[in-house]
């Protein structure tokens, strides 16, 4: 199987595997009536999951398991184990199970995401940019599948998109394992060592990566949480509080999450050409101003409303693998997946801060400027 062949298996596999991480949150608002949740309560259906990623990650990162194991293998059975998680949620009675049942999924797609990275890392070299940018985009419209089929289904018919989302997870972990190794350029597994992780966050030049990694994560995970509540809450602004908003908001929600998949290829293709540190610097000023000026479409039309956000949704991830495809050139090269794993184990951290920060600030000052403290 040439490269090309294997990138397409690859981030097919790593888009249906993804699905469960915003499966709960796209049902947020159904959940919330039936469990009887508070804003603050309803968010932690998110932040579990970072959490369970972040504890996930860190396990994974001091045993050097991706580096370790097979990543392949690692994919496929995290991908099964998020599936079950997923179908814990759907038959969860209250908040305190479906929280638990969130921070496994969380720790499961830690087994899913890196070490899907670190597979393109190892079957490009040359293109390497563009080769993880198609799979962060793949990442990234698999994370917003569950949106499309909330709005495609009725929402009391909420454990739906959750029973969608663990097949999805199911095809995607069989899929990976026709994948036919971890690369010609993948290195042999190392020897275990508890030094490695210090050993590369202490590195300059990885530090450096990860610095602006987290510059980035502070904005992309809550605004992909959250847009739902600011597109629900600009429509009922425009039409009335009693108009069922949610299928609008769940529709434009898989839109703007992802066409963050034409940023991801936009990004690797030219990075690859004219140099990460321009690509990833101007994709966070233009996000960056998109958070600061959707202010002012508040209320106004989706025709009006939906450019600013399609294009905020497109660079807010467009810098995303540019910064991984960074971490996996300049990381030992037998330590790819632990750094990579590393990376997004800190900016998962970083994003429970920002995820349950924005609505208290919404509650404060309503969702019409809330957005901007993410720029």
């Amino acid at each position: 199987m040439n490269p090309r062949r294997v990138l397409a298996v690859l981030a097919i596999a790593e888009l249906l595997a993804m699905a469960p991480w915003f499966s709960a949150s796209a049902v947020a608002p159904t959940l919330a009536g039936v469990w009887q949740l508070s804003p603050a309560e309803t968010a932690w259906l998110t932040i579990s999951v970072q959490l369970g990623f972040v504890a996930g990650a860190m396990v994974s990162a001091v045993f050097t398991l991706a580096d370790r194991l097979s990543a392949r293998r690692l994919v496929a059975g995290s991908a099964v184990c998020a599936a079950v998680a997923t179908l814990g949620v759907a038959a969860a009675g209250d908040i305190k199970v479906g929280v638990a049942c969130r921070l496994l999924t969380g720790a499961a797609l830690a087994g899913v995401y890196p070490p899907g990275m670190k597979i393109a890392a190892g079957w490009f070299k040359e293109g390497r940019g563009l080769a993880i940018g198609v799979l962060v985009g793949a990442l990234t419209l698999g994370s917003a599948s569950p949106h499309l089929v909330r709005w495609a289904v009725a929402p009391a018919a909420w454990r739906v998109v959750l029973a969608v989302a663990a097949v999805s997870a199911i095809a995607g972990g069989l899929l990976v394992l026709r994948v036919p190794s971890d690369g010609p350029f993948a290195a042999p597994s190392p020897p275990f060592s508890l030094a490695a992780a210090p050993r590369i966050l202490k590195d300059p030049a990885t530090l450096l990566a990860n610095v602006g990694y987290l510059g980035h994560m502070w904005e992309l995970y809550a605004m992909w949480t959250w847009i739902a509540a600011f597109v629900a809450a600009s429509e009922h602004a425009r039409r009335g509080a009693q108009v069922d908003v949610t299928g609008v908001a769940a529709l434009v929600t898989f839109a703007v999450v992802g066409s963050g998949a034409a940023g991801c290829w936009l990004g690797g293709k030219y990075a690859d050409r004219w140099g990460r540190t321009l690509v990833t610097s101007a994709a966070m000023v233009v996000s960056g101003s998109c958070a600061v000026l959707v202010g002012l479409f508040f209320g106004a039309s989706l025709a009006a409303l939906l450019p600013v956000l399609l294009l905020w949704g497109i660079t807010v991830v467009a810098d995303s693998a540019q910064f991984s495809a960074a971490v996996s050139e300049l990381a030992p090269r037998d330590y790819v997946g632990t750094a990579l794993t590393l990376q997004t184990c800190l900016g998962f951290l970083l994003t429970c801060a920002t995820i349950y920060l924005l609505p208290n600030i919404a509650g404060a000052i309503g969702w019409r400027w809330s957005m901007s403290v993410l720029a």
